[in-house]
């Protein structure tokens, strides 16, 4: 059996939740937690089973001799924590979006190429079956040439202000916002299904009876990609009701799309359903939790999260990590920046066209 690798978590909610179980789950040893209030670190600490914890991440390091640290703290503070593990030759990876803009992504990608140590982003979607699932289907040309791509999405996740949030996610300064909390997956879907973005128009709208100075819930998103597939990207997680969504690619000889998890194609030849391979299943989900708060989604995230980690795992061993996905990178993480900044950028000049610098 290998040699549990030990990593240092930073980040006590999804770090805890996520982080934690899923390194457990693919050979690593969680042997320090970092977090920024000693009181709620010792607590969560205590409740995952963390011995040591730290407030300062280079201190962590160097007395856990951690060879792997996980970021899972507000985007603002990404910059800094990962520079710092890269600095000590560290493995890491960060929570999306990578940073505040794409120049700190560039410097972040920069450092961790210079010291050559595996970077991976906490996209663990990519490895959700129904997303691969449409992503084989585009790659086996199932559809020919795609040419238009839809995905719309109406969620209550924050439409109740009531409802006990981690505070950063709507404060802009610390990189907050639905844009950068779920649109970064998605942009960073479509680019793993249909390659580089080209120009971006957008708006950011805040739909929930919060603060008008808040960041937003929801944003619509009208693209460009560089092969020419045109399309429209729109989500709102402040809508009372119950979840709806439409996910659908269409090209010159067919489309693809899914529908509560099942992915069907459609063609001259009529609709078939596309089973699930047994590389694109993932390990069984834990309990659904409550659904009042930021842990609603644990069971659909950790499945992937442990495939993530298990391909981290095989590239510190050596070996060829699952080819079932193309790993999340950090070259991948200031590609998806650069769309987001274009998106802010669109948004505040009242959804003017914005090209995407390569």
């Amino acid at each position: 059996m290998s040699t549990a690798i030990p990593a240092v978590v930073v980040g006590t909610g999804f770090g805890c939740r996520i982080h934690v179980p899923a390194l457990r789950a693919t050979g690593f040893e969680v042997v320090g937690l970092v977090g920024s209030t000693p009181e709620r670190l010792a607590r969560r600490a205590e409740q995952v089973g963390v011995r040591s914890t730290f407030t300062d991440l280079a201190e962590a390091i160097v007395q856990t001799g951690a060879k792997v640290v996980t970021i899972a703290t507000p985007p603002n503070t990404h910059a800094g924590l990962a520079l710092t593990a890269i600095e000590r030759g560290c493995h890491v990876v960060c929570e999306k979006p990578m940073a505040r803009n794409a120049e700190e992504g560039e410097a972040i990608l920069a450092a961790a190429e210079r010291a050559g140590v595996i970077h991976l982003m906490g996209n663990e979607f990519r490895w959700q079956p129904d997303r691969a699932l449409i992503g084989r289907a585009i790659a086996d040309g199932l559809i020919g040439e795609p040419r238009y791509l839809t995905i719309t999405q109406f969620s209550a996740f924050v439409a109740d202000p009531t409802v006990r949030m981690p505070p950063w996610w709507f404060d802009k300064s610390a990189g907050g916002g639905w844009l950068g909390a779920s649109g970064s997956h998605l942009v960073d879907q479509v680019r793993a299904w249909l390659g580089e973005f080209e120009s971006v128009s957008a708006a950011l709208p805040l739909v929930s009876d919060r603060p008008r100075d808040a960041a937003e819930d929801s944003y619509v998103l009208r693209f460009a990609m560089a092969n020419g597939t045109q399309g429209v990207i729109q989500q709102i997680a402040g809508a009372w009701g119950p979840m709806a969504s439409l996910w659908r690619v269409t090209g010159t000889t067919g489309s693809v799309w899914a529908e509560n998890g099942t992915v069907l194609v459609a063609d001259r030849e009529g609709v078939r359903e596309l089973p699930v391979p047994d590389d694109l299943r993932l390990p069984e989900p834990p309990p659904a939790e409550r659904p009042d708060s930021s842990r609603a989604f644990s069971h659909i995230e950790l499945g992937p999260y442990t495939r993530l980690c298990e391909a981290l795992r095989a590239r510190i061993d050596g070996r060829a990590p699952d080819a079932a996905v193309t790993l999340p990178t950090f070259r991948d993480g200031v590609a998806a920046m650069r769309v987001l900044d274009a998106v802010r950028a669109s948004d505040a000049a009242g959804g003017e066209l914005v090209r995407i610098q390569p």
